[in-house]
């Protein structure tokens, strides 16, 4: 059956679906392939970053659950479902109903199954043939790669999909790796009452992110429960039906959970996916792209399948970028050196630019400056805790800043300022004078710029 549209998306996930919506709401006609939609993604969702803000009051209340309890379609605001996670199965136009629910895409149609590339401008999927008049995009994913670790591969570990479509909260979990994602899934696990133990081979969590917000977070971490294991190593894994068992580096004392979430490295597989006939090695461990995500002829290609970051912050900016050139609109090439990372624990974790590792280590002069919030003895929104800081990087020879961390309750918001100003490349001197919001977290940042000197 040969069939036509002006876009094709493989994949389903929250970057497939972003795309989808774009395209569609410009007029498109367009059509998303997978084998099921998935939304729920840390960062863009809601799930998560929501239910880790003052809006979702229930899960930062005193009164916490005390026993394991039903959580109904997922555990964290019960956005996180697939196709499958619906009650019976779905088929033909009711998979097009589940679809443009859960991924919010209000036209466009849905394919159920696991597409490849044909030839230009071509994808099939079973009996199927698509010609899409404008082009294809890529946007298949990535899946956790395990760490060598024996046993491993044959127990039934969660992966985040598992974690966020989960019905039932378990009595314990151990969390191995350190992810952004690992690490607001354990403190939002234990504010549940849940016991869990975090395994980190690194010296410090969050290691990629400044030591003080590495700090900040393990003492979060341990404030809700959590038992925090550094410079800790998995060397083997079991299961025997009702829980794991995992034995560390070193002969200590195994730890023993209910379940187990991997929050490991992830790759992209694009076997079977059809490269050759775009013109791309059928062998490539990714999809190369120009500065406007083109892979090719009619071909674009976002998130994992390109390599870059393996987050969802940066799929969402490709995917902008992506849908700016379908569109013909003009634009900036993607520029990787500035992305903002953030972590929605609680404090927040929210980076631009470079470390003050980073910067040293490119052999800048450097100046910082490292300001905690104002006084963490005061409570914040709905009686948070004012735990955090702002550390300000600058390049003293031009005398901008290069990096910045706003950790705190309003971390990610504060962020959005200094992100600016480290994109923009402002002068310290130009920020020192600018007028603050008149809130705390602010004034901090003003404190901070006047501490660069």
């Amino acid at each position: 059956m040969n069939e036509q549209a002006d876009v094709v998306v493989l994949g389903l996930g929250h970057t497939g679906g972003y795309i989808m919506r774009a395209l569609s709401e410009a007029g498109l006609d367009v059509v998303g392939i997978g084998p099921r939609p998935v939304v729920g993604e840390r960062g863009h969702s809601g799930d998560i970053d929501d239910a880790m803000t003052p809006g979702a009051g229930y899960l930062l209340s005193a009164s916490r659950p005390a026993a394991p309890f039903p959580l109904g379609a997922g555990w964290a605001a019960g956005r996180s479902r697939t196709v499958e996670g619906v009650r019976g199965r779905a088929t033909g136009d009711r998979v097009d109903r589940i679809a443009a629910g859960l991924l919010a895409v209000k036209r466009g149609r849905f394919v159920h199954g696991k597409g490849r590339l044909t030839g230009p401008y071509q994808v099939s999927v079973g009996e199927r043939t698509l010609h899409a008049r404008r082009g294809v995009v890529l946007a298949t994913g990535a899946q956790p790669r395990l760490p060598a670790v024996r046993g491993l591969s044959g127990t039934p570990y969660w992966t985040d999909e598992n974690a966020l479509a989960a019905m039932e909260l378990p009595a314990s979990l151990i969390v191995l790796g350190t992810s952004g994602l690992g690490v607001e899934t354990a403190q939002l696990f234990a504010r549940f009452r849940c016991a869990v133990t975090v395994v980190e081979r690194q010296p410090r969590l969050l290691s990629w992110e400044e030591p003080e917000a590495s700090t900040l977070t393990e003492r979060a971490l341990l404030r809700d429960g959590v038992t925090v294991l550094t410079s800790t190593g998995a060397s083997e894994v079991a299961y025997d039906g009702t829980g794991f068992t995992v034995h560390l580096d070193g002969g200590t004392e195994p730890l023993r959970a209910e379940r187990m979430l991997v929050t490991t490295e992830r790759q992209a597989d694009l076997t079977g996916l059809g490269l050759d006939t775009a013109g791309l090695a059928a062998s490539s461990a990714v999809v190369p792209t120009d500065g406007q995500m083109r892979a090719g002829r009619g071909l674009w290609a976002v998130g994992d399948v390109t390599g870059r970051g393996l987050s969802s912050d940066v799929a969402l900016y490709q995917a902008e970028v992506a849908v700016r050139d379908i569109l013909g609109w003009p634009g900036p090439d993607t520029d990787y050196r500035k992305l903002a990372r953030l972590v929605y624990t609680d404090p927040e974790i929210a980076a631009v630019g470079l470390t003050e590792r980073q910067a040293r280590n490119q052999r800048l002069r450097v100046r910082t400056s490292l300001l905690p919030i104002n006084s963490s003895d005061r409570r914040g929104p709905q009686g948070r805790r004012r735990d955090g800081f702002v550390k300000l990087v600058e390049d003293a020879d031009r005398g901008v800043l290069v990096g910045a961390t706003s950790a705190g309750p309003a971390g990610a918001e504060v962020l959005y300022a200094l992100n600016v100003a480290v994109h923009a490349e402002m002068s310290v001197e130009r920020l020192r004078h600018a007028v603050p919001a008149c809130v705390p977290f602010h004034r901090t940042v003003e404190a901070a710029l006047g501490g660069l000197c």
